[in-house]
């Protein structure tokens, strides 16, 4: 029996565990899993030696921003970036493009932006918002992954939030539709506008207690309701508590974190006008960081995804009281939380959980993405592990190359990434996904 190609490693990461490996590929699909030194015969054979190999990313909360505000981020530079990180599947935000994802018209015009233009595999958020509860099942026939809601201002006034009472309705469809709501959660009562541009004072603006009361309402919602809940880019470890025992009482309720909170600190921030490290909800201060890595070690938080949230530079300029906030991160992410994590006793394979197969079953798609495993898409990255770098933000390719880790050494180097068998080289090949395992659209 012959293969399209064998990838051969020291270091493949399994889902029962990190060894020696070959596997092998046929019609973009992985259709063998043995050991490293396996005859099996193929068109084309790579050998990494030590280089680890990983599954491709997935990456559930990204915002492109095309159509509409496509000078912020892009299709075809967000997923360049993406592929040069390792993430081989992503699913977009329904805001901050224009026309936000909130009705079906408005998704047929974010695919249609998308088509022909990904280098990765791209799904797409709904939204939910006021007065969109009967667009939410027309949306989930059309293909989208579950809807996005916020508790507070979005930033953008075309995505409103939702009241307790609009949530409750909205909760109710989504829970009837058997589908997943996704939560921005921080209580507007709580927050306020920065009395300063200093860093500091903009974090006292949106304290942890803001997340912890706006967790608490959406654990009442899903008691009430029924609905799965998912909790976006978790700062606060304030609200680990009442999620731990929300899960433990069986609550259909999960939690991510993101890179950001994971490696930077409140104490990193060296400026008033270093607004590279701004967004929302923001870092805080290490030992609240330390408690993050605990919540991931527990499982109460099962994905670090990474919130990619570009604008331009213009919009970055200013202080803490001005600037826009939002980290772009999708390049450096997979680097970020490894140099992190190997520095806690952390393996590979808990990194591969977190940002692979835990963002997979979070968008359904875990027959297809985030393991090796035979049947899946041969979506694989080649990893050293051990190789430092420098971030040059020249070498990033999301369209606008501002970061809070410019100049920081991290370890660990992406070397090559494949997408269902392919390398990704500046073609793109990716494909539109729906949630259903064997539905997509070129």
């Amino acid at each position: 029996m012959s293969y399209d190609l064998v990838i051969r490693s020291r270091r493949a990461v399994l889902p029962y565990g990190e060894r020696p490996a070959a596997v092998a590929v046929r019609d973009g699909r992985i259709a063998a899993v043995g050991d490293r030194d396996a005859p099996l015969r193929a068109a084309a054979e790579v050998d990494l030696g030590d280089l680890a190999l990983l599954p491709g990313l997935v990456d559930t909360h990204v915002h492109i921003n095309e159509p509409g505000r496509t000078e912020w981020e892009g299709f075809a530079t967000a997923t360049r970036a993406a592929a040069r990180g390792g993430v081989t599947t992503l699913i977009d935000m329904p805001l901050n493009s224009l026309p936000p994802v909130v009705d079906v018209p408005a998704l047929e015009t974010k695919r249609a932006a998308a088509s022909g233009a990904v280098h990765v595999d791209v799904g797409f958020w709904g939204g939910a918002v006021p007065g969109n509860v009967p667009s939410l099942r027309p949306l989930t026939s059309a293909g989208v992954f579950g809807f996005k809601c916020f508790t507070a201002d979005s930033g953008v006034p075309e995505f409103p939030p939702l009241s307790p009472e609009q949530m409750h309705e909205a909760f109710r469809e989504i829970a009837a539709l058997d589908g997943l709501v996704i939560v921005h959660a921080e209580d507007p009562s709580q927050l306020a506008p920065p009395s300063s541009g200093e860093y500091a004072d903009f974090l006292a603006s949106r304290p942890a207690s803001a997340e912890r009361s706006a967790v608490e309402l959406v654990i009442r919602l899903v008691e009430q309701t029924g609905v799965r809940a998912h909790i976006l880019h978790l700062s606060a470890a304030d609200c680990l508590e009442p999620l731990a025992k929300a899960r433990s009482r069986g609550l259909p309720i999960s939690a991510e974190t993101c890179p950001h909170y994971l490696t930077l600190s409140a104490g990193d921030v060296p400026s008033p006008d270093a607004t590279s490290y701004k967004c929302c909800p923001p870092i805080r201060d290490a030992a609240n960081r330390d408690a993050l890595w605990t919540g991931l070690a527990d499982g109460v938080i099962s994905c670090v995804v990474t919130d990619h949230s570009p604008c331009t530079p213009e919009l970055k300029r200013g202080d803490f009281a001005t600037a826009w906030g939002g980290i772009a991160s999708l390049q450096l992410g997979l680097p970020a939380v490894w140099t992190a994590a190997r520095e806690r006793g952390h393996s590979l394979n808990d990194v591969v959980r977190w940002m692979a197969e835990g963002p997979s079953a979070l968008a359904g798609l875990t027959s297809r993405k985030g393991r090796i495993a035979v049947g899946g898409d041969a979506d694989l990255v080649a990893f050293a592990p051990d190789e430092p770098f420098t971030v040059v933000p020249a070498d990033l390719e999301h369209r606008h190359p501002v970061t809070p880790y410019a100049d920081r050494t991290l370890t660990g180097a992406v070397q090559a990434t494949w997408l269902r068998g392919e390398s990704v080289n500046g073609t793109p090949r990716g494909v539109l996904l729906s949630p259903a395992p064997d539905r997509s659209s070129t």
